[in-house]
């Protein structure tokens, strides 16, 4: 079975620059930390995949596959290298296997011929629709694909004495993170989890924490990753304090420009709501729940709405899995 070493993986991935940040040997030892058990695939002609694996009761898991490093021409899910990821999930009594492509919407190949059951997803792990911004060209140019609105903030917290420097800081980040998930209604992870993350990734110059200040008062920061030509804003936070200095805009501005000296080609916002760019338009300035909230100060950086394809699960329990789908129905009415 060609399962290898968290060394050997990174290896193969120095062979891949663009594969994405959800395979990363450090993303997966992060995820280790907090329940799950990362395995690592890799063939001979090319494709691998880190899957992780969460217990469940009685001996089973719970399968994910994040962004498997995959050719179009290896999506068929069927041939040897679908066979050995099916033999990892056997091996761990996995009830289905979720995978997230790294594909958007529309450019995947049909489900093809395989023996085991696959049905497209009613729920995705990530968030599926995302705005991308585009980093080529000149600073002046960057700048200029931006609504006018955006642009000026930018400039107006620099007027107002607001700047911004890497931070290492985790315990007043984290802080912050739950100022800003009781003020947005979203979930926060334990100060462990970025502890860890900031552990795993910043040695590797693949992560930076930012933080905007006013006179040496943190009013927001986040942290931002970078692999090959591509770069992810994941996590992020602000106080309530000095907003009209319209920190967070002069932050994500110079995320942008920490990801350029990295090489990156590409800015990942990392969500917003899961509707139409015409729908995103007609509504963003009435709804304020959920992603909805964000998708009002991301649409301003000048990116591109995109879509990643629809999560597909790889069913090896029928039985457990229809339980499965029973709860989350029920968690989506309640």
């Amino acid at each position: 079975m060609p399962e290898v070493s968290l060394a050997d993986w990174k290896s193969f991935l120095t062979n891949h620059p663009n594969a994405h940040l959800l395979q990363t040997g450090e993303w997966g030892e992060l995820k280790s930390t907090f329940g799950w058990d990362p395995v690592r695939l890799i063939l001979d002609d090319g494709p691998g995949a880190q899957i992780l694996f969460r217990r469940l009761p009685l001996g089973l898991t719970l399968a994910y596959l994040p962004k498997p490093v995959l050719s179009v021409q290896q999506l068929a899910f069927s041939g040897p290298f679908w066979a050995e990821v099916d033999v990892a999930c056997k091996q761990r009594r996995a009830v289905f296997l979720k995978i997230e492509l790294d594909f958007l919407d529309g450019e995947t190949v049909p489900f093809g011929t395989s023996h085991i059951a696959l049905r497209t997803s009613l729920h995705n792990i990530q968030p599926p629709r995302t705005i991308s911004v585009d980093l080529r060209g000149t600073e002046d140019e960057l700048l200029a694909r931006m609504k006018q609105k955006t642009r000026y903030n930018i400039r107006l917290a620099q007027k107002k004495g607001v700047t911004v420097r890497p931070w290492d800081d985790l315990p007043a980040f984290h802080k912050m993170m739950l100022v800003t998930g009781g003020r947005d209604e979203f979930g926060v992870h334990s100060l462990d989890y970025y502890r860890r993350a900031y552990e795993l990734f910043h040695p590797t110059g693949m992560a930076e924490l930012l933080v905007a200040e006013y006179e040496g008062v943190p009013l927001a920061a986040l942290m931002v990753f970078a692999l090959g030509r591509r770069a992810w804003y994941v996590y992020g936070a602000s106080n309530d304090e000095e907003r009209n200095r319209m920190p967070t805009y002069l932050l994500q501005w110079e995320a942008m420009r920490w990801a350029r000296s990295r090489g990156a080609q590409e800015y990942d916002l990392w969500g917003v709501p899961d509707e139409e760019e015409e729908t995103l338009e007609a509504l963003f300035t009435e709804r304020s729940d959920g992603l909805w909230g964000v998708y009002r100060f991301k649409r301003g950086f000048g990116g591109r709405l995109k879509r990643a394809a629809q999560a597909i699960d790889r069913v090896y329990n029928p039985w457990l899995y229809k339980l499965y789908l029973w709860r989350m129905a029920g968690r989506e009415v309640g």
